[in-house]
């Protein structure tokens, strides 16, 4: 089930905590890359990455993630939608295929019941 947000921009609902943080990273990745986005937004996150490698102004690692997570959600909230909606159906499209279940098509094929014995 997707979720909209105020901006109209539809964000999928993964799996779980790490497919959104892994979503949210490759969405940031493909936004600092493309050139329609305001190079001054870019500054955000860099600025945030450049605190998380040297961090030096509080202690402990949860405050450097903390900053990275709200840094990274607000260069997304500032980029264009219509860029960023862009960037997510193609981070979120599934590939067409056809579908085949795997245990049906071992049932099909001859199996060999057989010992093995070291000699």
């Amino acid at each position: 089930m997707a979720e909209k947000n105020d901006r109209n921009i539809t964000t999928p609902r993964t799996g779980g905590f790490f497919q959104s943080v892994s979503l949210n990273i490759r969405l940031v990745i493909r936004l600092m890359l493309d050139p329609r986005v305001n190079i001054f937004l870019k500054f955000i996150p860099f600025v945030s990455v450049f605190y998380f490698l040297f961090p030096d102004v509080l202690p402990g690692p949860i405050d450097d993630a903390v900053i990275m997570g709200v840094s990274f959600y607000l260069f997304i909230e500032l980029c264009p939608p219509d860029i960023v909606e862009e960037h997510l159906r193609e981070l979120t499209r599934t590939i067409e295929g056809e579908a085949r279940d795997v245990n049906s098509q071992i049932e099909d094929e001859e199996v060999v019941d057989a010992e093995y014995r070291e000699m």
